[in-house]
């Protein structure tokens, strides 16, 4: 190797080394998107939002209109493209394989899985769901083949530690999500390249905890356990808070 080379190598590996201790974002992040999940709306993070609002954080929340994987992703793009600088992308349940997708916009930072499915590549969510079962019966299809949590095991199966009028409430005003949409394959997890959080609710009986936890040790997720239902973000607001938060200021050491 001639000295030109060596020089340029040694420069190289320099900037690197350099690279490696540079904060991807020198700035705090303080756009927090949050992708609510199937059964439920977006009005449920009312408390999370306003507890982020009060730390100094801007919160949008994504309303996927649950007909395609593709349409719920696009819908988390629109939103993405409307921050001025890096977010950090939140996703429960089925917003988790959202999230999986859409994170890959490069204004995204990093992701957070709050009691969500977190698929690799080639999976759908019925694939997970499929790995290992969750305790409820309760999902039902309706004629054109959406699917709701049967009123009855509602409180129970999704939102066991929310107040009994707001869970009756909450299996009310569900929002029904296409099959189709559990059938679609995730193409490109964007946690692959960018890093995550997971929070395991360890009550949950919508999603197994178990597949909670595979799925983020898969991802390497830095991963907490909260004891609640599937509606954590509802009943432990603080713990999820307290999390994005977590992931908002890691990303900016």
């Amino acid at each position: 190797m001639g000295l030109t080379q060596l020089t340029l190598a040694v420069a190289g590996s320099t900037l690197l080394a350099l690279a490696a201790f540079t904060p991807a974002y020198a700035a705090p992040i303080k756009n927090v998107v949050i992708v609510h999940g199937a059964l439920a709306d977006g009005s449920g993070w009312r408390k999370v939002h306003d507890l982020l609002k009060q730390k100094g954080y801007k919160v949008t929340i994504v309303q996927p209109p649950m007909t395609s994987l593709q349409d719920d992703v696009r819908a988390t793009r629109r939103i993405l493209d409307l921050q001025q600088g890096p977010s950090l992308l939140v996703g429960h349940s089925y917003g988790g394989m959202i999230v999986t997708e859409a994170g890959n916009a490069d204004n995204v930072a990093g992701l957070v899985y709050i009691a969500a499915f977190q698929p690799d590549a080639g999976e759908t969510l019925l694939d997970l769901a499929g790995k290992i079962p969750a305790a409820t019966k309760g999902i039902m299809a309706t004629s054109d083949e959406y699917l709701y949590l049967d009123p009855k095991v509602y409180a129970a199966d999704f939102a066991a530690d929310v107040p009994a009028a707001e869970a009756e409430f909450m299996a009310a005003s569900q929002v029904f999500p296409s099959k189709a949409a559990f059938e679609t394959k995730v193409t490109t997890p964007a946690w692959k390249s960018k890093k995550s959080w997971a929070l395991v609710a360890t009550d949950d009986r919508a999603i197994s905890p178990d597949l909670m936890r595979m799925m983020a040790r898969r991802a390497e997720s830095e991963t907490v356990e909260v004891k609640a239902s599937h509606a954590v973000f509802m009943s432990k607001p603080d713990a999820v808070a307290t999390l994005i938060e977590d992931a908002a200021k890691a990303l900016t050491k």
